[in-house]
C-alpha cells in the first residue's frame, strides 16, 4: 500500500502504524537483516519487531520507532517528517522572538 501525504489523513493511527510496519519490513529485508539482528542493534525484543512488522502492534512509541530507524540506517529520514522551517517574521514582536503562544483570556459568561 502506497502512503502519501494526501492519503494519510484518511487512515487511523493504528492503520498508519501497520503500514509503517510493513514498510519497515521491506527496508529491513533490503538491508539483508533479520529481526534478531535489528533487535540486537536497537536493544528491542524480537517480539516487538515482529508485532510492528506484522501489524499486530496498534501503537508504537516515538522512541521505539527512532531506535528501529537507527538500526536500519534510516534515521536521516526523520528530517522528512518535520523538516526545519525558515524563520518567520510573524514570531517576532519588537525584534524579540516569541517563546510561546498565548491566547487572550475570555471572560466567563
Amino acid at each position: 500500500m502506497n502512503l502519501s501525504m494526501t492519503d494519510s489523513y484518511k487512515y487511523s493511527v493504528p492503520e498508519l502504524i501497520r503500514m509503517l510496519g510493513r514498510r519497515f519490513r521491506e527496508y529491513r529485508m533490503r538491508m539483508n537483516m533479520t529481526q534478531k539482528e535489528v533487535a540486537e542493534q536497537s536493544g528491542l525484543t524480537v517480539a516487538t519487531i515482529h508485532k510492528f512488522e506484522s501489524g499486530a502492534a496498534s501503537n508504537i512509541s516515538l522512541g521505539t520507532f527512532l531506535l528501529l530507524l537507527k538500526a536500519i540506517e534510516q534515521i536521516d529520514g526523520i528530517d522528512g517528517v518535520l523538516p526545519e522551517l525558515p524563520e518567520s517574521p510573524y514570531l517576532y514582536v519588537r525584534n524579540k522572538k516569541i517563546q510561546r503562544i498565548r491566547h487572550k483570556k475570555t471572560e466567563k459568561e
